[in-house]
Parts: C-alpha cells; sequence; structure tokens
C-alpha cells in the first residue's frame, strides 16, 4: 500500500494498525543487523531509521514510541547457516593419489578461544582438539578424489560467537603396493590433516559467497588447495508482531512494497520517471530482512514481482521495471515450492496485469501520444512484458485458460479505434466542412487576381482569361461540385504555375498565393504517382528482357521507370514550394511513391522472366533473362541512390533547418531510402542465387565425378572436365552481367564449391591419392575464380572454410615422412610459444663444431618438476633423442643419470652426436629431451618433454669452430606434454594401416612417455642410485659426466 498520512498525534494507535506492526518489523530488523556492511550498503544505523521514518511516513513522536516498543523487544537468536559446496586442489594422500576428503565445522567460543593466547598456533590448532565433539558438524565423506563436491548446510547457533573453524580430514587407505613401500611409518587408520580455514564472525557479511585458502599446520605443503564456503547469518524467534503471525514472505513483500511506492513518489515529486532502481537506503534495508528471514532467492524475486506488478497499477513507472521479474520466475520456477495460497496469489497477479495492459493498448492513443518523447518506446516496453510474462512456464500452470496475447491485443486495438473515432467525430464535427466547394471558391477567386497580375505586366493575359473562362463556363453549365472536385487538378496545377511565373514579389505580390491551391497539392501529387506507376506497368509488360543496344546489359523497361522518375522529379521542381514544413512533407511523399515504384518494378520484372521462361522452356535463354533481371534491378538502385542529389535534398535542408530537425529529415527521408536500396540489395541476391542455383548442380556432378575417378589418372587430367565446365559458363555470366552482379555470383558459387570439396573429402581420413585428386581440384580453382585479380580477391577466396580445407588437404596429401617432419615443427613452434613452466623446465647448453661434424648438448639441471610418487618427490633422469628418426637413423636415445628424490635434480652431463649440418637445417630437425620419473616396479612416469630446433644451435653456421662452450648461454626449456585430445597428424598416421613407417612412428609416440625409451633402467643396474655411471658411449655419440655447471 501507498504510504499513510502520519497521524497528527503522537499517539500510535492512530496509524493503521498494519502500517504501525510493519514498522516496528523494520526498525528490529535495522536495531538486530548482523554482519559487515556491504560496500554499497548502508552502514549506519541512525541514517537508515532515519530513511525508514520518512518512508512511512512517521512524525518523531511515533518513531519514538515504536522504537521504545522494539528496544523492550526480546533479542532474536542469531545463527549462521554455513554450507559447505565443495573444494579443488587439495593434496593426495592415498597411494592412488588420492583422498578422501571430508570436513568437520564448529563454533568456538570467546571462552575457548582465550584459552588459547598464542594466537598464531590457535588459527592452526584442529577442529576436533579445539571444540567438543557434540558442537562439531562433519559431512560426506567423497571417496577417491582431490576436487569433492558435498554442497551440505549446516545451521550452527550460538549467542556469543567470535570465530568460525573449517577443517578437512581424509581417511588413510593403507591398500596398495606402492603406498606400502613409501609409506610404511603411517599409524593404520589415522585420518591426514589436510588443511585449515579460521573465520571471524565479525568480519562476515550478511551473506558470504567465496573460495577460501587452506591453512597448513606446517610450513611443508603451504599450498593445499581451496575450499567453496556460504555463510548466511539469519535470526531465529524473533519477537515481533509480525513475525510471530505471519509467514516471511508475507512481511516481506508489505515492506518491498511500501519502500518501492515511497521511492517512485520521490522520482514523481523531482519530476523524474523511476527506472527500476533502489535507493542505497531500500536496497539495504530489503536486503537484511530477507536475510535475517532467511528468504530464498525465488521468494525474494517473488515478493518483487507481485508489489511491482500491483504498483504499475496505480503509479506511473517505467514498464520495463518489471522484465528482470518475468525472467528472474522464469529461471527459478519450480511449482512445488509455492503453497496454494502464493500460487493463487501468483495467478490473480498475472491475470490482473495482463488486464490492466490490455486496457492500456485500447486507449494507446491517449496513454501513448505520439507527441511525447518515449510514447512509442514505452509502448513497445509494456508489450513486451506481456509477451514475456506469457511465455512464462508459471503463467502457463497457474494460468488454467491461457489467453491468447495476439487475439486480445486485436481486439482491444480494434474497439479502442473505434471509440477513438466517435470521440473525434463528435469533436470535430461541427467544424466539417466540403472541400469540393473550397477548391471550386478558389478556382473562381484565381481569375480575377492572375488578370490583374497579367495586366501589369502586359502578357498572358489571352492564356489565363481563356482558362478560366472555361473553368467558369464548365461551372455555370450547372456541373456538379463533386465532378468539378475529380476534374480542376490539373488546371489547377496550370493556374499554379502560370500564377508563380507571373509575378510573386514587390507591390502587386499576390499574398500567401500558394495556400490557395494547398488542398490540391495532395490530388496533384496522387496523380504524378498513379500515371509513373501506370507507364512502369506497361513498360514491364512490353520488355522482352534482351539487352536494347550494343553496349548495354539492361533492357528497355528501366528506360522507361527512368523517364518516369525524371517526372517526378520535374513535378517536384515546378511545385517549388515555398513553405518549409510543408515542402518537406511533400518531398516524403515523393520519395515514399517513387521508392513504392521501385519495388513493384522488381515484383513484376521477375513475374516476367518467370512468364517468358515458361512458354520457351530454354535453359540458356531463361538464365539469359535472369541476368537482365539482375542487371534492371542494379540499375534501378542507381537511380535510387541518385535522387537525393536530383531532388536537392541538400537545399530542402537548409530551407527547413529552423523547423525541422536533422534527426527528423535522417530518419524520414535518409531511411526511407536507405531501406529501398536494402530490398533492392536483397532482390538481386535472390535472383544471383537462382543464377548460382543452376551452376551448382553442375559444379557438384563434376566433383563428385573427379572424386570417383581412377586414383592412379594423374590429378591434373582428372580435373580438366570440372575447369572446361566453369570456364564456358563464367565466360558466359562474365558478358552478360555487370561486374558487381558477377562477383557476387563467383562468391555464392566459391562458397558452395568449397561446400562440396569438404564433403567429398568426408569425415573419415580418405587416401592419399584421392587427396592429392582434391587439393590439385581445390588450388586450380582457386586460380580460377581469382582469374588474375579480375575475379574475386583473395581476402574473399581464403575464407575461414577455405584455409580449414587446404590444410587438412594439404596434410592427408602428404607422404608420411612429410608429416613426421611437420608433427616436429608444430612441437617446436609449440615450445618457442610457451612461457609457463606448469611441468617444470631443464636447462642445457648446446655447440655445434663443423670441422668434426658434432653436435655437443650439455644437460646442466632441470627445475620446478611434479612430484609424481607417493612420498611428494620423483625420481628425475633426462632422455635425449634427435628427431625425426628417419633423418637420424644412426643416432641411438640416451639418458642422463637418475637423481633420487629431487624436484630440482643437477644433471651436469655431456653428450656429442655426429651428425651433418645438413642434416640440422632439415624442417622439424630437432633434439627432444624427455624428462622421466623413473620407478623400480611398471612404466617410467612422464614429467615432461622439450623440443630445441637443431637450426637454432650455436656455431652451426660458423666458418670455425669455437674454443669451448663457455662463450655458449645456457637454454632454459619449458616442459610440455602431449595434447590430451591427441594429435591430428597422428591420428592420420594411425589411418595409414599399410605404411610400417608410419605405424612406428605412431607407436613410438604413444610408448614412448610411458615407457622412458630403449633403456630400462638409464644408469644401467636393477637398483638405480644416484651415483651410478652412465653407460659407455657409442660411437658417433658420447657422454661426458661430472663436470661442474658453467
Amino acid at each position: 500500500p501507498p504510504p499513510n498520512t502520519p497521524a497528527q498525534s503522537g499517539d500510535v494507535m492512530a496509524l493503521s494498525p498494519q502500517l504501525a506492526l510493519l514498522y516496528q518489523e523494520v526498525l528490529y530488523t535495522i536495531r538486530h543487523r548482523l554482519g559487515k556492511p556491504q560496500p554499497q550498503h548502508i552502514a549506519d544505523t541512525q541514517e537508515l531509521c532515519a530513511y525508514v521514518q520518512k518512508a512511512f511516513g512517521m512524525d518523531a513522536e511515533e518513531h519514538r514510541t515504536i522504537m521504545q516498543q522494539v528496544q523492550e523487544l526480546e533479542s532474536p537468536i542469531f545463527c549462521l547457516k554455513a554450507t559447505v559446496k565443495e573444494a579443488k586442489g587439495i593434496l593426495g594422500k592415498d597411494v592412488s593419489g588420492f583422498s578422501d576428503p571430508y570436513c568437520l565445522l564448529g563454533i568456538e567460543s570467546k571462552s575457548q578461544e582465550l584459552a588459547h593466547p598464542d594466537s598464531k598456533r590457535r588459527l592452526k590448532a584442529v577442529v576436533k582438539d579445539l571444540i567438543p565433539e557434540d558442537q562439531i558438524h562433519r559431512t560426506q565423506i567423497i571417496s577417491q578424489t582431490l576436487n569433492p563436491v558435498w554442497d551440505e548446510t549446516f545451521i550452527l547457533d550460538s549467542d556469543t560467537v567470535e570465530s568460525v573453524r573449517h577443517k578437512l580430514g581424509e581417511l588413510t587407505d593403507l591398500h596398495g603396493l606402492k603406498r606400502i613401500f613409501k609409506d610404511a611409518r603411517k599409524d593404520k587408520g589415522q585420518d591426514d590433516f589436510l588443511g585449515n580455514v579460521v573465520l571471524r564472525l565479525k568480519d562476515l557479511h550478511c551473506w558470504d559467497d567465496r573460495w577460501y585458502q587452506l591453512e597448513p599446520r606446517t610450513e611443508t605443503y603451504p599450498n593445499r588447495g581451496q575450499c567453496h564456503l556460504q555463510f548466511l547469518l539469519t535470526h531465529k524467534k524473533r519477537a515481533t508482531t509480525c513475525s510471530r503471525t505471519q509467514p516471511s514472505y508475507t512481511v516481506h513483500r508489505h515492506l518491498l512494497q511500501q519502500l518501492v511506492s515511497h521511492e517512485i513518489l520521490q522520482h514523481q515529486a523531482g519530476s523524474t520517471s523511476w527506472d527500476g532502481e533502489l535507493s542505497p537506503h531500500a536496497s539495504t534495508v530489503l536486503y537484511l530482512h530477507a536475510t535475517q528471514k532467511d528468504l530464498s532467492d525465488f521468494h525474494q524475486v517473488m515478493a518483487q514481482w507481485l508489489a511491482y506488478s500491483k504498483l504499475y497499477q496505480s503509479l506511473e513507472f517505467n514498464s520495463s521495471c518489471l522484465l528482470h521479474q518475468i525472467t528472474s520466475i522464469e529461471y527459478q520456477w519450480v511449482q512445488e515450492r509455492l503453497r496454494p495460497e502464493q500460487k493463487a496469489e501468483l495467478a490473480e497477479s498475472f491475470q490482473s496485469l495482463l488486464t490492466y495492459g490490455v486496457s492500456l493498448i485500447r486507449r494507446y492513443r491517449i496513454i501513448f501520444p505520439l507527441s511525447v518523447t518515449r510514447s512509442t518506446e514505452r509502448l513497445q516496453s509494456l508489450l513486451r512484458v506481456l509477451v514475456q510474462m506469457c511465455k512464462m512456464k508459471a503463467f502457463r500452470e497457474l494460468c488454467t485458460v491461457s489467453p491468447e496475447l495476439p487475439r486480445m491485443v486485436s481486439e482491444a486495438l480494434k474497439s479502442g479505434t473505434t471509440e477513438w473515432f466517435h470521440m473525434k467525430k463528435q469533436h470535430l464535427q461541427p467544424m466539417v466542412k466540403v472541400s469540393s466547394h473550397l477548391c471550386y471558391s478558389k478556382v473562381m477567386l484565381l481569375r480575377p487576381a492572375l488578370q490583374a497580375q497579367c495586366s501589369s505586366r502586359g502578357s498572358n493575359d489571352s492564356l489565363l482569361s481563356t482558362r478560366t473562362d472555361h473553368r467558369n463556363e464548365s461551372v455555370s453549365n450547372g456541373a456538379q461540385v463533386t465532378s468539378i472536385s475529380l476534374s480542376i487538378p490539373n488546371e489547377l496545377f496550370l493556374l499554379f504555375q502560370t500564377g508563380f511565373s507571373i509575378h510573386r514579389d514587390g507591390p502587386l505580390a499576390l499574398s500567401d498565393f500558394h495556400q490557395w491551391f494547398k488542398e490540391a497539392v495532395p490530388q496533384w501529387l496522387q496523380k504524378a504517382y498513379s500515371i509513373a506507376l501506370e507507364r512502369a506497368q506497361r513498360a514491364v509488360q512490353m520488355d522482352q528482357l534482351t539487352p536494347f543496344g550494343e553496349h548495354n546489359k539492361h533492357s528497355t523497361s528501366t528506360v522507361d521507370l527512368s523517364t518516369c522518375y525524371a517526372q517526378i522529379v520535374k513535378t517536384w521542381q515546378q511545385l517549388n514550394w515555398p513553405d518549409p514544413e510543408e515542402a518537406f512533407m511533400i518531398m516524403v511523399k515523393l520519395v515514399e511513391d517513387m521508392c513504392k515504384i521501385a519495388l513493384m518494378y522488381c515484383r513484376l520484372i521477375k513475374e516476367r522472366a518467370e512468364a517468358l521462361s515458361l512458354c520457351e522452356q530454354n535453359e540458356g535463354e531463361a538464365a539469359n533473362r535472369l541476368c537482365i533481371v539482375v542487371n534492371n534491378i542494379k540499375q534501378l538502385r542507381l537511380l535510387i541512390l541518385k535522387l537525393p542529389l536530383q531532388l536537392d535534398w541538400a537545399q530542402l535542408e537548409r530551407r527547413t533547418g529552423a523547423v525541422i530537425g536533422q534527426q527528423q529529415i535522417q530518419h524520414t527521408l535518409h531511411h526511407q531510402l536507405d531501406s529501398t536500396v536494402c530490398c533492392l540489395d536483397r532482390e538481386v541476391q535472390d535472383v544471383v542465387q537462382a543464377l548460382a542455383t543452376k551452376l551448382e548442380a553442375g559444379i557438384a556432378r563434376h566433383i563428385q565425378e573427379l572424386s570417383a575417378s581412377n586414383n592412379a589418372q594423374d590429378p591434373e587430367d582428372s580435373i580438366l572436365p570440372l575447369m572446361k565446365f566453369l570456364e564456358s559458363e563464367l565466360q558466359y555470366l562474365n558478358e552478360h552481367l555487370v561486374q558487381e552482379n558477377f562477383k557476387s555470383l563467383l562468391a555464392l558459387l566459391w562458397h558452395h564449391t568449397l561446400a562440396v570439396l569438404t564433403a567429398a573429402a568426408g569425415p573419415q581420413v580418405p587416401s592419399v591419392q584421392h587427396c592429392r585428386k582434391l587439393h590439385c581440384a581445390l588450388k586450380s580453382l582457386e586460380l580460377c575464380f581469382h582469374a588474375e585479380g579480375c575475379g574475386l580477391p583473395l581476402e574473399t577466396l581464403h575464407s575461414t572454410d577455405f584455409q580449414s580445407l587446404e590444410s587438412r588437404l594439404a596434410l592427408c596429401s602428404s607422404t608420411s615422412r612429410r608429416l613426421i617432419q611437420k608433427y616436429f615443427s608444430n612441437r617446436i613452434q609449440e615450445q618457442l610459444g610457451i612461457s609457463s613452466e606448469k611441468y617444470g623446465a631443464v636447462t642445457i647448453k648446446a655447440l655445434y663444431r663443423p670441422s668434426e661434424q658434432k653436435l655437443r648438448v650439455e644437460v646442466l639441471n632441470a627445475a620446478n618438476l611434479i612430484p609424481l610418487d607417493s612420498n611428494g618427490s620423483s625420481d628425475p633422469f633426462v632422455q635425449l633423442t634427435l628427431e625425426p628418426r628417419h633423418e637420424f637413423p644412426e643416432v641411438v636415445a640416451r639418458c642422463t643419470q637418475c637423481k633420487r628424490n629431487e624436484l630440482h635434480p643437477l644433471f651436469d652431463e655431456a653428450f656429442e652426436f655426429l651428425i651433418p649440418s645438413e642434416k640440422c637445417h632439415q624442417d622439424g630437425a630437432c633434439l627432444l629431451l624427455t624428462v622421466f620419473d623413473y620407478d623400480t616396479l611398471g612404466a617410467n612416469d612422464l614429467e615432461g618433454e622439450a623440443f630445441f630446433p637443431l637450426c637454432h644451435v650455436p656455431g652451426l653456421d660458423a666458418d670455425e669452430d669455437q674454443a669451448d662452450m663457455g662463450w655458449v648461454p645456457q637454454t632454459r626449456l619449458p616442459l610440455i606434454h602431449p595434447k590430451p585430445g591427441g594429435d591430428e597428424i597422428l591420428r592420420l598416421l594411425e589411418c595409414r594401416k599399410g605404411d610400417k613407417e608410419a605405424q612406428a612412428f605412431v607407436k613410438l609416440r604413444a610408448e614412448g612417455p610411458k615407457c622412458g625409451g630403449p633403456e630400462r633402467d638409464p644408469m644401467g643396474t636393477a637398483s638405480p642410485t644416484p651415483t651410478s655411471a652412465p653407460r659407455g658411449a657409442q660411437e658417433g655419440f658420447g657422454v661426458v659426466g661430472g663436470f661442474p655447471a658453467d
């Protein structure tokens, strides 16, 4: 309800009882607010009380009396509603690398907190060691995960609370071989500590939803992951009358309606429209009340909808404010969450707003007059609200008889129009006059005035007397007034021209001469439009759709249409209407008529082409006619674009600048012209599409024949039929279409051709020979459609589809060795683009000595490796190979020593490779460094791999050898992992079942990261130790170890 008028006396009973109880409720809410205020909310309690006093219309005495009552009421019980949502990135404590996490929650009292004076130690204490067991809440156990999801809610009650403690624990699993090896010292059954979170209630907001960092008890593993928690500070057993006697949802709705009505009235008092945005004071009060009463988001939105929809029917504000509630209800709608009385209340609000909205639409000429700014926008907003409301699931389920909104709006518009017409008719009936009598009177009055002008000038007297006498005779012979009004436009126009040509200035000028002919102007414009329309229709009927000249590509109807437009332009120039505002309206009418003629011509010329094609049944002639139709519409488009210059819009804008704004001219004239041009462009595209459709079947047929041709045939011979077909067809169309239309046709054909080629390639991996044919066809078609710059530009040809298809066909048609080289080139580029050391990094030095043709590689160290063992460490070693293998068949893989329990191992080992320098320049040539975690049982685990391009090795292009490696800079290579989804090149190689080299490479890449290369034990022993020596050097591949790092 709207705010009540405050009582004059201090007696609260003089107020409305409901309003007084609601005011008591809001003061109670403010007095017992909980939590740290939100940044956008009002923190000052006195300021909030002053706001609600004004919103409720309370005087000082009434406010003081009710506040005294609130202070005497019993305080509520404060509750913390805690929801444990999920955690992520927690430590893995089991042999499997996972954990079985659960959460413990409890509230630490002030006395318990004082018992722990050591603040730092207290914050790291465990819940079960600090809080009595009967006060601890525990979640379910989530088995074998590092990212558990609980989504469990607990209610914690306390009167004096200072902090909330949250702890993650985990059930130990003693099963598993590695667990026995690595963690045998653990006590059986003991839960592992995973992390701790300590929060102070005074630091929480009423509603908090955040990720919290899990804190360790020690600094061994400082990064223990995060936990997602939600907190809500609520009340229980509120002592107010409203809370004890009414549902929370109803009280909140009444409070919302009271505050919103105050906000709307405040905006209206300031002569502004309320946009749905509540003030910070109102938002704070409503937020506090909703959280203290533990109202769900859905019930808050329901309350907003009921309040806003009811207020909209009594107070004026933008209906778009209702859209947010409609969207929220639709998103959260669950019918079972509402009680029967709430469902009935919601259904009644739907019906009430729908009835009110339709009544506004029925009176839209009065409610939304065009003379008022933003009326159209307000009407559109109302219609949008009604449409969205009728589409809601809630509306369809609760309103048993769902009305048809389009039918209701249509009936409202019809009945409203009838009511408006009768009202206007009664209002204007005394002023109605017969326009034909006025025209007749002006003709009779015109003759003596023009004769006086002619006598003063000594010319044209006989002409004027003849014309006016002729009109005079027809009237004096008893002609009816109605027949006069139908036949006089032409005569009036001649008299108008003659009068203006005689004298328009000076002492003998006729005052407001043009006003005498004002009522005849609509008839003149209609006459000009009718003549032009009839001439255009006859021109299309006579058009045979053949070029009318040797150098022209359009037909005769465009010439006739151009003449019609020229006559309309001449009419405008002869009219030369003096009044600027009326001249603008005349121009609007002329432009509208010419645009109508243009659109009518497009429709008729297409129908004419179809009729002629049906008569002859000749495909070649039908295509020729479509070319003529496209050129005709394009010529018409040029005529339309010339109208602003021919009609001299610039002068009209200067004349009307004082009375008509630039925006209105832009909206009426320019937008109308632009809209017509867009329609013509669509017509051109439709006809060009029809032409393209006739060619698409032939292109598809030839590409299918190409796909089915013998794979042994040369690809260039296979595509000859397709190229000959395109050459003949495109040459014909280029001769009969203007260049712009021809390029539009080429663009459509190119798009279709790419689609057909893509379909021919198929979703599966095709054979190499088949791909070579398609790739050759694609490159030949690219040259054909480009036509050395005379066809489509390369930017158009190289679309995303083309690049994707060309890349796929180029890969599929490559040899296996070329694909292997391409694979390593891609990995090198990936390596160069990596800056993150997510999986760690390896540091090396590399130098090539041309005189010895030896590549020397020093593996210095690795850093930031991932712990792959259950003890939180790894046993890393590095494997070195030269890739691709077919380029270095004599070079075998080598390994460094294994470093026990190291995440930052120091290797300091050197290797030499005997390779020619030209091999280093091959595409994809690289040094592959693979870091493994050594395992005694099972396969070695992959830490990561790095690719060092051999073409970047220092000394490769030098003429002389360098003395030593002291000057060579260190190279730090971030480790990367193979892509989870696999590699496209590997999938292509895998599909080549008959190619042994391809299958061997795929197997090597698939098994390499698992087995760690050809040598199982990098130290040559069954039980590796960090000090074991590497195996002896082989010819061309040596090892040197034990030197200090540079």
